[in-house]
């Protein structure tokens, strides 16, 4: 039953991307939603992204410094394993299934309670393609901000580390500069980058599904922002295991 349950989700979500992959029928109509969802969905979460990447690289630098650093390692190593684990997993991976819970909610609300009110409705008996109208400018605006939030996010840490080391002592300046910089990938930087694209795309679509079909009243909202960040936080870390393995062969 559960399966049959999920297939029927997953062949409605293929036919909602379906209408919502469209040329749109108005491009002046679209850039103005567009560029609304970018501040909505992106800019106004700069804040939030921004305060716990900063305090995340703060702690991150201490556990590494009490749990790992000995005098039988180098003390450029907590500075080496922060950065990591801020470019491989926190600023792409944790940081979107913390927007996942922001945004995803958002989107399934609004969408949610457009539907309830018949908006939706409306919009298709004017012969509007209401999920190309609805959904495209959400997507595409999340697509565009979440790599530059990836970015803010690995920058914040960096500085809550460097802050931490500063304000706390627990380790060298100059250490935790060269343990950031010892051994330095670019391409872990573009990995993290390349997987929020994914992401975003999983919060926005799986967010509009479950608010655009919404059935009954106030309450069925409730439950389809509920569902809508749980099943994106589900696929962002099912998605994240094999980004992972495929971009840091």
């Amino acid at each position: 039953m559960f399966i049959l349950n999920w297939l029927s989700h997953f062949g409605r979500y293929l036919q909602l991307m379906g209408r919502t992959f469209a040329i749109p029928q108005r491009w002046h109509m679209f850039l103005r939603s567009y560029r609304l969802e970018m501040v909505q969905l992106g800019i106004n979460s700069i804040g939030i992204v921004l305060l716990i990447s900063f305090f995340i690289g703060a702690v991150i630098c201490i556990q590494i410094k009490v749990n790992i650093q000995s005098a039988w390692m180098p003390r450029f190593v907590t500075g080496y394993v922060t950065r990591e684990i801020l470019l491989l997993e926190f600023s792409s991976s944790i940081m979107c299934l913390i927007l996942a819970g922001k945004v995803g909610s958002n989107i399934a609300s609004e969408l949610g309670t457009m539907r309830v009110t018949q908006q939706i409705d409306a919009l298709e008996i004017m012969g509007v393609n209401s999920a190309n109208y609805l959904i495209f400018p959400k997507i595409m605006g999340l697509l565009t901000m979440i790599p530059l939030l990836t970015t803010f996010s690995i920058f914040a840490g960096i500085i809550g580390a460097y802050c931490c080391a500063w304000i706390g002592g627990i380790i060298n300046q100059t250490d935790l500069t060269f343990g950031l910089q010892y051994s330095f990938k670019e391409w872990f930087v573009w990995c993290g980058i390349i997987k929020s694209f994914f992401f975003a795309f999983i919060i926005a679509s799986v967010s509009s599904y479950w608010g655009y079909n919404v059935e009954g009243g106030s309450v069925e909202v409730g439950r389809a922002s509920t569902s809508a960040v749980v099943s994106s936080s589900v696929l962002v870390l099912f998605s994240d295991m094999f980004l992972t393995q495929m971009l840091t062969k």
